[in-house]
């Protein structure tokens, strides 16, 4: 049998990588017949996942196989947008979300006309008295300014409401943003990072940031209460930015050497796939990670990956 020539390889290599080839330490996520079947036009995948671009490149190409952002924003609607901004970390730590995957978000909501666009965050308590900071330091803040949005204060209990959970097992009642209570469209934008409690900190977790006393999530059960949470509320969209992912020291981080640049988006209407597929992208099996297996068995969404429709994108493939 004759050797494949150079030439050969590098297009057979080139055609492996669109096709999402489990290539440098990449993980499939399902069978590929399941993975990379056509999409009708009409029908919304249930995830997206988009590799080797910046993040707001990979966001515009996501979105778009999402059916764009009218899909999920309106006309004169209110949209909250929520990244993670829970310390004052640089991008290159990757402690908090990317800010150029937030303005990115924030211009395809007005894009898709939006009437006002808000960001917070209710930073954790160990960087508490410290919000304009993290807002600061992570960039986020002067993005979402200048993508006409509004950064909206997080750290004054004024702003929160009591609610309760209807089903909880922990979380029966908690205090929650009012701005998660009235917007018209909730968009979760969580990182993917090492958390030293519950392995990993994604789309679940990141809702403990609309909440006021963080720390009774912390007193219980803290997995159970982040299960708990999303039977009052999950979002309309979740965007999860695993462009640079802290493999170590989480949940705040130490240097971008604990830090693997993935180079990865995903995007889904469920909060519990999106966050089994980033779990893959950070390494581990799904049900390995508490809160994601409490989430699919309270029913709040499909851990399961190889039952879903999902389209994956290699940029420059």
């Amino acid at each position: 049998m004759n050797k494949p020539n150079s030439r050969e390889r590098r297009k057979f290599l080139k055609k492996s990588l669109a096709a999402g080839v489990a290539v440098g330490g990449s993980l499939l996520w399902g069978t590929p017949d399941r993975l990379f079947a056509k999409v009708a036009a009409s029908e919304t995948p249930d995830l997206v996942a988009v590799k080797n671009g910046e993040p707001d490149d990979m966001f515009n190409q996501a979105i778009t196989m999402m059916g764009g952002m009218k899909k999920f924003v309106k006309k004169g609607q209110t949209v909250l947008v929520k990244p993670n901004i829970s310390f004052p970390r640089k991008p290159e730590i990757g402690a908090t979300t990317n800010p150029l995957l937030v303005k990115s978000i924030i211009a395809h909501c007005f894009g898709a006309g939006a009437k006002k666009v808000y960001v917070f965050d209710n930073i954790s308590l160990s960087s508490y008295g410290m919000a304009h900071k993290c807002y600061k330091e992570s960039g986020i803040g002067e993005a979402a300014k200048s993508a006409g949005a509004l950064v909206a204060p997080g750290d004054n209990e004024k702003y929160y409401q009591k609610v309760t959970i209807s089903n909880a097992k922990t979380l029966v009642s908690t205090e929650v943003h009012e701005l998660v209570l009235e917007a018209d469209v909730f968009i979760n934008v969580p990182i993917l990072k090492n958390h030293r409690y519950t392995h990993q900190s994604i789309a679940m977790k990141n809702l403990m940031g609309v909440v006021w006393d963080r720390m009774k999530y912390h007193e219980s059960d803290l997995e159970q209460s982040i299960a708990d949470f999303c039977l009052f509320k999950t979002p309309d969209l979740n965007i999860v930015d695993a462009y640079r992912v802290m493999k170590r020291f989480g949940p705040r981080g130490s240097t971008p050497e604990h830090v693997a640049l993935e180079k990865t988006l995903l995007i889904s209407k469920d909060i519990v796939a999106v966050d089994a597929a980033a779990s893959k992208v950070y390494g581990m099996e799904p049900e390995k990670v508490r809160y994601i297996r409490l989430g699919y068995e309270l029913n709040i969404g499909n851990m399961n990956l190889n039952e879903l429709n999902i389209q994956r994108h290699v940029m420059g493939g």
